[in-house]
């Protein structure tokens, strides 16, 4: 049955190249309005999946239906959406008013009404009076906005991004990606973007969906993938992430090393014991002051290395009775001189058992990995 506010529906969509599964039974249902995100490592098939979408590419199976309307083979010329790619794709012959209406030349409007909408979009993506000049006189955050307003200037019931940010650099990246996450708010309309860039992902999308290896790992919100990772895939691609292999000991106990780790009711319970696990744990998910001499979560341990990011610092540990399975920890600026964190220096600190993630340990986790820095990359 479908959902009143189900904008897109993808149904056991499958793409086969040959032999090789690009994706394999892919379901998923988009509302009206809502601001989706595809991520994933390359080659997980998250842009095959929106050039599908868009038409540019044909299913090997699987349906597709927009607005309750059935598109799944209608040519990219019948589906109403807009579309701006990583490359911009300007004409560069033409001035930047021709290319934001370009797409309103064949709907049979007249000149006058071209210019208006070309020049209420300029407006919109802040490039107002811009319209007679040229794609290389612009920047590149400029033609990015270009595009941006060519996509709209359709009205299209669906919006597809395609890596639309990758090419610019790191500040009018961010800058630009709140400014597309603010116009899709003021416009409604059901956006789709596809990315690798997880803090991208993790900023503007109301739910993302975790790809890899052609299939979906994880729906949910930002703040679902990130604090209730699905999957070790999900635990170790989006943000950075401590990692420890342990044998489970029943009750919520697991052993790691000389400790004895317990993580919450509900967590980890339906582990047998001596059952090979891998313990997940972000840096951020510590106590670094009042800790309790008899917490079972405490640990003391010495930093190895610091790493510098700004308000905050990422320390290094090793940590007493945990050989080899370092810890990454974050500390505020104001922690590192309250708690005297520097390199060399003894620290101790308590580990949450809420936010412990325990998932059978894969034969690729089976060893320990030497730098906790290096896994949490």
């Amino acid at each position: 049955m479908v959902a009143v506010n189900d904008y897109l529906q993808l149904k056991g969509i499958r793409k086969s190249f040959g032999a090789f599964n690009a994706l394999d039974g892919i379901d998923l249902s988009i509302r009206q309005g809502e601001f989706v995100c595809f991520l994933g490592p390359s080659g997980c098939g998250k842009t095959t999946l929106l050039r599908i979408i868009a038409g540019l590419e044909t299913q090997s199976a699987g349906t597709i239906l927009q607005a309750g309307r059935d598109v799944s083979v209608l040519p990219p010329a019948g589906r109403d959406y807009g579309i701006m790619f990583q490359s911009y794709a300007l004409f560069p012959n033409l001035t930047v008013a021709q290319n934001v209406g370009y797409g309103l030349v064949n709907r049979k409007q007249s000149r006058s009404q071209i210019a208006q909408r070309v020049e209420e979009l300029l407006k919109l993506v802040g490039l107002p009076g811009s319209g007679g000049k040229y794609p290389a006189q612009m920047s590149g955050g400029q033609q990015q906005r270009i595009a941006l307003a060519r996509a709209l200037a359709t009205s299209p019931g669906l919006l597809l991004l395609d890596e639309p940010l990758s090419a610019l650099d790191a500040i009018v990246r961010v800058h630009l990606r709140n400014e597309i996450r603010s116009l899709q708010r003021e416009l409604g309309v059901t956006t789709v973007m596809v990315t690798h860039d997880q803090e991208e992902a993790l900023s503007v999308a109301d739910r993302i969906v975790v790809m890899n290896h052609g299939v979906i790992e994880q729906i949910g919100t930002p703040l679902e993938v990130y604090r209730e990772p699905a999957s070790p895939f999900v635990a170790d691609f989006v943000g950075k992430v401590n990692r420890l292999t342990a044998v489970a000991e029943g009750d919520h106990w697991f052993r790691c090393g000389d400790m004895r780790l317990k993580t919450a009711a509900g967590h980890g319970a339906d582990f047998r014991p001596g059952r090979d696990v891998a313990l997940y744990l972000r840096p951020e998910d510590r106590v670094v002051g009042n800790v309790l001499d008899d917490d079972p979560m405490r640990c003391e341990g010495t930093v190895r290395h610091i790493e510098f990011l700004g308000g905050n610092c990422l320390a290094e540990v090793d940590v007493l009775g945990i050989p080899g399975q370092p810890l990454l920890l974050q500390y505020s600026l104001n922690q590192m001189d309250e708690f005297g964190v520097r390199e060399g220096a003894s620290v101790r600190f308590a580990l949450r058992a809420d936010r412990l993630r325990v998932f059978p340990l894969s034969p690729m986790h089976s060893v320990a990995p030497v730098s906790a820095m290096a896994a949490a990359a």
